[in-house]
């Protein structure tokens, strides 16, 4: 059973499969498999022509039992734009499919939990984590600002180390846009005939 993600970047294509891994792992989902990603760019998954080329692809993957568009919200409101790009994916498809926004940058997760990041990928070891993570847009500025003076952020070359050591627990408790990610993980496994017993788990 493959849960087959569709991203807007390229950094997105490894973190977001090394994410949902973590998660599986967390779940103990073992049953469940995670697809190698469609990438299509954000302009077009905010449209509804773009949103069915989009599931279109996925399921021309060889394997492809659910799935999951991701993208960054920038300046959309993700109560409003999310369900409108759902509605367009699942009309599309008789699959099981969920759309997480991250607010307002996939960054904010890490913005969210970055005690747990100290020391990789030259994050500083005094840096603490932002009251306010999604509140606005600049999240990859603001992780620059965490990091030692040698260092700069490159989502394609640091997002997946990062995204390796985060503490999810933590990221789930601060941060709204990552627990609608965690609820529809939990929701697909659910619908591929995954049963979790307690989700998310018992501590976040």
């Amino acid at each position: 059973m493959t849960i087959q993600p569709i991203v807007e970047g390229q950094a997105e294509v490894v973190t977001l499969p090394l994410m949902l891994r973590r998660l599986i792992v967390e779940a103990g989902a073992y049953t469940v498999d995670i697809g190698y990603p469609v990438r299509r760019p954000r302009a077009l998954l905010s449209r509804e022509d773009g949103v069915h080329e989009a599931v279109r692809l996925a399921r021309l993957e060889p394997a492809c039992d659910a799935i999951l568009i991701v993208f960054d919200a920038d300046d959309d409101c993700p109560k409003d734009l999310a369900p409108r790009v759902q509605a367009w994916a699942q009309a599309a498809t008789p699959l099981p499919c969920y759309v997480v926004m991250p607010n307002r940058e996939f960054e904010a997760w890490f913005l969210a939990a970055i005690e747990s990041l100290r020391g990789t990928r030259g994050i500083r070891h005094d840096a603490t984590s932002h009251p306010d993570p999604e509140g606005k847009r600049g999240a990859a500025e603001e992780l620059r600002k965490r990091m030692t003076a040698n260092r700069t952020y490159s989502k394609t070359a640091d997002s997946a180390a990062l995204i390796q050591a985060l503490d999810l627990a933590e990221a789930h408790r601060r941060c709204r846009s990552f627990r609608r990610m965690v609820r529809a993980f939990g929701l697909l496994v659910n619908d591929l005939g995954v049963p979790l017993s307690q989700w998310p788990p018992a501590g976040w």
